[in-house]
């Protein structure tokens, strides 16, 4: 037998080998899907920092998130090494840049800090406004935002909940009903889209009767009603019949292979006082918070809001700001691109709306668009934010690449697809771990930041601690700039102490 037989014999069992290894492991989901030509991924990212030193981009040009934040995100999933070195490689003079200004005396680093009791809980409770029967205060600051079952896989929900589970999330739903995957440990905030999935009738209109019978059967803390989408606001959706599998139907409660459709606007009210109506009568039922999910796009419908709710003492307990810059599945690009306000310029104005009616104190004001950063989430609190929603971000702590290929079924990671061999590659057990780890890791920057300005709480942290480069020479307070009173009083004086005791340190 020639040398060049028996080389190439033993190459061949080495890559069987390889291959066997890859399709068994379950660390890693583009490896159980693309045995063996996957390792060219992880080969590739080894080096990339050299090849877009020379040839491609720098580490901060990629979009929608750039190099730097993807692998941040890894590593602390993976609970890596999540610092970087020799300084910053940012443009720091550039228009728009954040500049988090620290305290003389900053307080002692939180004892729980890297450990999944730490704890940094919601500034409010939710559903007090209104008494309702269970109106909680949420334990963590962060939270997953609203991602289908559908939209999103079997396995990737799984993760997702165990992952909120595990780091005491709260974790949106989406507008796709609540499927077994939901069912992990994980709390859930139950939202209602235009399709009403998971409380409609036959015919597609809502229904209470189901709704009640859907969120007793499960742990949801609260209910959101979407009335759009930061990245396509005004749009219904389709799911074609094809993808409408036996799960997907029972979770939606549809006809197992038929298209089903969510139109661009809800039958169960048309205007707010209706709305309000409408909030009012799943409150009354379930004596659970309900809030409303929107992009922001004409203001002047929350003056008129925030105005009814002061004439009727009722209306939303939450308010949710998605911001233009957020993710879908898939959209037409002018939506993605033009339509809503990004979510500082959204959020800011819902806020000081919110203040001039005098309910800044009462409504839980959540935030959701690239918010899942310590710097960003920290500057939308600085904006009004109670609470952020990180949904992108959350992808990738499961495994998302960046593929861009979420509206083709052909996500190679198994995030954002129904292809079962694809699927088979997120483990979703390992995947809710890095979820977790992820949410806390992100909760303690948050804890650090603000002892690091001197409080315990990143909503005890004054509005005027960021400031932003205008113009590389001069800088604005970042609430100033979008129109907030730095005199508003944010908190009534029993949260800030509930939030204080709760953070506190014991030296």
């Amino acid at each position: 037998m020639s040398w060049l037989l028996i080389t190439l014999l033993i190459v061949v069992g080495f890559l069987v080998f390889v291959a066997i290894y890859d399709v068994t492991q379950r660390k890693h989901a583009i490896l159980r899907a693309f045995p063996v030509v996957g390792h060219l991924r992880y080969w590739l990212e080894k080096i990339g920092p050299e090849l877009r030193q020379y040839i491609v981009t720098d580490n901060n040009e990629e979009r929608p998130f750039s190099r730097d934040q993807r692998r941040w995100i890894y590593a602390t999933a993976k609970e890596q090494n999540p610092y970087f070195g020799f300084g910053t490689d940012n443009h720091i003079d550039a228009p728009g840049y954040l500049f988090i200004k620290h305290s003389p005396f900053p307080l002692p680093p939180n004892p729980h800090n890297g450990h999944h009791d730490a704890k940094l809980p919601s500034p409010k409770v939710m559903g007090a406004l209104h008494n309702r029967a269970h109106a909680f205060r949420p334990t963590s600051i962060v939270n997953i935002s609203a991602m289908s079952y559908g939209s999103l896989s079997s396995a990737a929900i799984q993760a997702l909940n165990q992952g909120a589970a595990q780091a005491d999330l709260l974790h949106n739903t989406g507008e796709g009903g609540i499927s077994k995957f939901h069912r992990n440990g994980g709390k859930l905030i139950f939202q209602i889209g235009t399709g009403y999935f998971g409380c409609r009738n036959h015919d597609g209109s809502f229904s209470l009767d189901i709704l009640v019978e859907t969120v007793q059967s499960s742990t949801v803390k609260a209910i959101e009603i979407k009335l759009s989408q930061g990245a396509k606001p005004g749009l219904g959706g389709v799911l074609p019949g094809a993808k409408v599998t036996a799960q997907i139907a029972e979770a939606r409660g549809v006809p197992e292979g038929e298209t089903v459709e969510s139109p661009n606007h809800h039958s169960a009210f048309s205007d707010i006082d209706s709305m309000i109506d409408f909030i009012e009568l799943i409150a009354g039922a379930t004596g659970l918070p309900v809030g409303i999910k929107s992009a922001i796009g004409q203001v002047q419908f929350w003056d008129d809001l925030a105005s009814r709710m002061v004439e009727r003492g009722e209306g939303p307990d939450f308010i949710t700001v998605d911001g233009g810059e957020g993710g879908t599945g898939a959209a037409p690009l002018v939506f993605a691109d033009h339509v809503a306000l990004p979510v500082r310029f959204g959020l800011s104005r819902v806020y000081r709306t919110f203040a001039k009616h005098d309910l800044q104190r009462d409504i839980t004001f959540i935030a959701a668009g690239k918010a899942g950063f310590p710097d960003e989430a920290l500057a939308l609190m600085m904006l009004g934010a109670d609470m952020i929603y990180v949904a992108r971000e959350a992808m990738i702590a499961i495994g998302c690449v960046q593929a861009q290929k979420c509206h083709t079924g052909r996500c190679p990671t198994g995030v954002a697809t129904q292809n079962s061999w694809l699927v088979r590659g997120l483990d979703a057990e390992s995947k809710g771990e890095r979820m977790s780890n992820y949410a806390m890791a992100l909760r303690d920057d948050l804890d650090r930041i603000s002892r690091a300005c001197g409080v315990t709480h990143p909503a005890l942290v004054p509005f005027d601690t960021i400031e932003m480069n205008t113009d590389g020479a001069t800088t604005v307070v970042l609430s100033e700039h979008f129109g907030l009173d730095p005199s508003t009083v944010r908190l009534h004086t029993s949260d800030v102490a509930a939030i204080s005791a709760e953070s506190a340190v014991t030296l």
